[in-house]
């Protein structure tokens, strides 16, 4: 263990650990690799780093766990969220977890480099836990060294801020920290490994269980664990849940099916595809978690996966999402079935999911679109539209976005195509499509012409569902980039962008441009590795 901070910052900060109060715990203190068995975590703190320094931190989120400015800006603040020192009332632990990795039971993962430090209650109640990711080997480390680099952090710290922001179901990033050590890593598995700075992100969440925690102990046969487990989760994430434990279990369930469409459904809104869809990173709150390989879609592309490691299989690619989280959403279910005398509630849950994705889906594409109902002619010109979309290779945020902004009313003269402005990445099969593109867009505005209606209310309804700024590969490569060279100004520049992904932001426009051509295939910018 490592001492408390001397001058107490967080004073305001309250913890009540009920996942260690109230769960097994592993009896072997000792921080050595090893299979743990009938315990859903293992004691063990954060090994201290060279020279823990705070990089960045979300205020917002901060304010909501506690902190305050002057906390932020003391310098037991970066020792506490660099590994080096504990608040009073912490109880630092990583959690056991199994999962299916790539469609494989991947057997005991748990928290390889992610340490939990405790949990808060806010002033108003809400729970929060804090989590380091980086913070040092733990026994479900196996044969990694427990920490992160600088590049992945960075990717984390804003990705999470960026789709909160976005109205994404997610969770938060609270801070940044550089910790003065080097990390050698294989970027792309060739056997070029090298050194890295590395550094340290609080991830901030309700909880951060996964499907895999119970996956684990059904595999191990391990049901005591497993019931106390589920009822747990119940009690402390589900509360407004009541009625006989059957009904409670059943009813969690279904409700762990419909969090997961509603984030699923936003994720297809905003282009966002996640890469890494093991259940190990499923979260039961209905959260989107670890940001490793992440992406948004730049030309609209199903089959676009932005991790090199799911290149040739393509299993977690942008239109698969919705068929892999019902996958995962079976994976649980087998997990929790030994809990059931039938599995009737259990395919209930499923079938609500089903439901659920499809109605929701269906109402998020009308207003994508800008349509006040989702009718027959409505699905038929949303469907021509997406084809044309991967035909002319168009940047799919800009194009929403783009017909938001059409003028009221479409003269025979005006260049329809080029009102949409910079929104293809290959001019010569735009200019195949143009006739195309240039009829279904105005077929599309002729459509939307109701008395119901107006053009003021529409563009701002287009517009509330369709983002200006996403945090492109691209983009976060440049401040990754710049921040490794020293300059770490533009991770603070994007932490304010990100908070207003609807708004123009003038003075930003470089920011919300599509993918230059230089950045197609450039390492980082487009596709990556789990590496990190």
């Amino acid at each position: 263990m490592y001492p408390d901070t001397e001058n107490h910052i967080g004073e305001a900060v309250a913890f009540d650990n009920r996942f260690v109060r109230d769960l097994p715990g592993d009896p072997d203190t000792t921080n050595e690799r090893r299979q743990v068995l009938h315990a859903c975590w293992s004691s063990v703190s954060p090994t201290p780093v060279k020279a823990p320094r705070t990089i960045a931190v979300a205020d917002d989120v901060a304010s909501m766990v506690g902190f305050t400015r002057a906390d932020i800006d003391a310098p037991e603040f970066a020792r506490v969220f660099g590994g080096n020192a504990q608040l009073p009332g912490m109880q630092t632990y990583a959690a056991c977890y199994g999962g299916h990795q790539f469609g494989n039971w991947a057997g005991q993962l748990g928290d390889g480099r992610a340490i939990t430090l405790g949990e808060t209650v806010n002033a108003g109640g809400e729970r929060w836990e804090l989590q380091l990711k980086g913070a040092g080997p733990t026994p479900y480390s196996r044969t990694a060294d427990g920490r992160a680099v600088l590049r992945s952090s960075i990717r984390e710290f804003l990705c999470s801020e960026a789709m909160f922001h976005l109205g994404v179901p997610t969770t938060r990033a609270l801070s940044l920290v550089a910790t003065g050590n080097l990390v050698i890593r294989d970027m792309f598995y060739d056997g070029n490994a090298r050194l890295e700075p590395g550094a340290i992100v609080c991830r901030v969440a309700p909880s951060f269980i996964r499907f895999g925690n119970f996956e684990i102990f059904t595999v191990r046969d391990d049901l005591t664990v497993l019931e106390r487990l589920v009822d747990f989760t119940i009690a402390r994430d589900f509360p407004h849940i009541t009625g006989t434990v059957p009904e409670q279990r059943a009813a969690w369930f279904r409700e762990v099916c419909e969090r997961t469409a509603v984030m699923i459904v936003h994720w297809m809104r905003t282009g966002f595809v996640h890469g890494v869809m093991n259940t190990d990173n499923m979260s039961i709150l209905g959260l989107t978690i670890d940001y490793g390989p992440y992406g948004w879609l730049d030309d609209y592309d199903p089959d676009w996966t932005p991790n090199t490691t799911d290149a040739g299989g393509r299993r977690y690619r942008y239109g698969q999402q919705p068929a892999v989280a019902q996958w995962n959403l079976v994976q649980l279910a087998n997990a929790i079935a030994p809990l059931f005398e039938s599995t009737a509630p259990l395919q209930a849950g499923l079938d609500h999911y089903v439901a659920e994705y499809q109605q929701r889906f269906a109402q998020m594409t009308s207003a994508k679109f800008g349509f006040l109902e989702n009718t027959a002619d409505a699905q038929s010109i949303m469907g021509e539209a997406y084809a044309l979309l991967q035909e002319c290779e168009l940047d799919y945020t800009r194009f929403f976005r783009a017909l938001g902004d059409l003028p009221e009313t479409l003269a025979a003269r005006d260049d329809v195509v080029g009102l949409l402005g910079d929104i293809s990445y290959d001019v010569a099969r735009l200019d195949v499509h143009r006739a195309s593109l240039d009829d279904w867009t105005r077929r599309w505005h002729a459509s939307l012409q109701s008395p119901r209606d107006t053009h003021a209310g529409r563009r701002s309804r287009m517009h509330a569902v369709n983002p200006r700024f996403v945090l492109r590969n691209y983009i976060a490569q440049q401040a990754i980039d710049q921040a490794e060279a020293g300059d770490e100004a533009m991770i603070h520049t994007l932490l304010e962008v990100l908070r207003r992904p609807y708004d123009e932001q003038p003075g930003h426009d470089a920011l919300m441009q599509r993918r230059p051509e230089w950045a197609r295939n450039k390492a980082g910018s487009s596709m990556l590795s789990c590496s990190s």
